[in-house]
């Protein structure tokens, strides 16, 4: 056979080249000369988990502010620089980290790097910008409180994670972003904002060890002596019966809710047959046979569907659905019904043949773009998984069987203990 010189679409440890410059940063570099692009995406640990009570939203609103103005470019500079090559850069913040993403052509990836660096290193969150930024913050927030979906959501985070800071809202209340000043700010970025634990991956048309140096000599001279450390991850209390509770939001004409549990972390074991588990339940064709049984054959839901959402700590396994307020009862009692079934019979042979093929064929397409790869490299990182996990990623799916699915399913879901959140009239 004729040798191929494409890519292989699965990134492993012979394609990827993964570095520690001395200041404390991890870079892992691909290439792919099949466009004229780079994408580029990382992260560092500067997230929510270090905000007090009363400033929750900082770590939101000083990621947001973080193009808004730097010691040498005002927030037009950078926008007009950015524009004029065509290229895009960003930050968002979640509970552990502080993510950014870009993308550029190769020829402009020095100045898409330089632009990263004034920004995480030297944002003056300038007062005016502060203050138009916090405008618009707080109309998101008004927004919040009238959409059901989004308060049924706050409410069920509260209650499953009470006492642990997963409960609270990354984008704060409106009295919390309403106090946070700029010197807030500032010295928030003082603290937590510097090279160690931050990670950064390119995908493009550049060698990996040259992308490597590029980094090198933007970021490689960024020292933080001083910067604090996340701390470790408390442990989570499981509820001891099942709490409910309704937020009322007047004049609406949907109800939403929410009915879940503590799921499986991203590095458990449980991790693929609760993955698994939860597309049969609430995702596969049509949502699942939640989406079946509550959408399609009773006529109950405008949607319903499950999610399991794991991450570096207790994860959240949950169903929700939006349902006419007059149904919600019956909703609910369907989907506990459902629940009481699966982690009493399990999946089906069938069920589960069908959900790994499509786990194992929709995995290149999630790899076909540069930005898609870059994900799947911060992925491997965050999660400690290893350079040849998507390499190993079909065994691993093919391996769950049956019996594991309903044993995680039993492992996890109580339905004596769920936690059901309520947003409606």
């Amino acid at each position: 056979m004729a040798k191929h010189h494409r890519i292989p679409s699965l990134p492993g440890p012979e394609d990827v080249y993964r570095a520690t410059l001395s200041n404390g940063i991890t870079v892992l570099a691909r290439s792919n000369f099949n466009s004229p692009s780079i994408s580029m995406g990382g992260y560092l640990p500067a997230g929510s988990i270090f905000e007090s009570d009363d400033k929750l939203g900082l770590a939101d609103f000083v990621s947001s502010c973080l193009m808004r103005g730097t010691q040498t470019r005002t927030f037009d500079a950078i926008y007009n620089e950015l524009e004029s090559v065509g290229a895009s850069l960003g930050f968002d913040s979640n509970v552990h980290n502080l993510n950014f993403g870009g993308r550029s052509l190769v020829e402009d990836f020095p100045l898409l790097l330089t632009l990263l660096s004034e920004s995480l290193r030297m944002p003056t969150f300038p007062k005016k910008e502060v203050e138009n930024l916090r405008v618009h913050m707080l109309t998101g927030l008004a927004l919040r409180e009238q959409d059901t979906s989004n308060m049924a959501a706050l409410a069920f985070d509260r209650m499953l994670f009470e006492g642990h800071p997963y409960s609270r809202p990354g984008d704060g209340y409106v009295e919390t972003v309403q106090s946070i000043t700029r010197k807030d700010m500032r010295e928030f970025h003082r603290r937590y904002f510097g090279p160690k634990g931050m990670v950064v991956a390119i995908v493009g048309a550049i060698e990996p060890r040259k992308a490597v140096g590029v980094v090198e000599s933007v970021l490689g001279g960024w020292q933080v002596p001083g910067q604090v450390m996340p701390p470790s991850m408390p442990k989570h209390k499981a509820v001891k019966k099942t709490v409910r509770e309704h937020h009322p939001v007047p004049g609406k004409s949907q109800s939403d809710l929410m009915i879940g549990m503590i799921g499986p972390g991203r590095n458990d074991p449980e991790y693929f047959p609760a993955s698994l588990g939860n597309s049969i339940l609430g995702q596969f064709g049509m949502m699942g046979r939640i989406g079946d049984v509550v959408r399609e054959k009773s006529g109950l839901a405008y949607y319903a569907s499950s999610s399991l959402n794991s991450g570096m700590g207790p994860g959240s396994w949950e169903v929700s659905a939006g349902v006419n307020p007059a149904n919600l009862d019956r909703a609910i009692d369907l989907i506990e019904k459902e629940l009481r079934r699966f982690v009493k019979n399990g999946v089906t042979k069938e069920e589960l043949a069908e959900n790994q093929e499509n786990y194992i064929g929709r995995l290149p397409l999630s790899l076909e773009s540069n930005s898609g790869v870059a994900g799947a490299l911060l992925n491997i990182e965050r999660f400690g998984l290893g350079l040849d996990y998507y390499q190993r990623y079909e065994a691993m799916v093919r391996g769950v069987t049956r019996a594991d699915v309903l044993e995680t399913a039993r492992k996890y879901i109580d339905p004596e203990r769920l936690v059901i959140s309520t947003a409606g009239p």
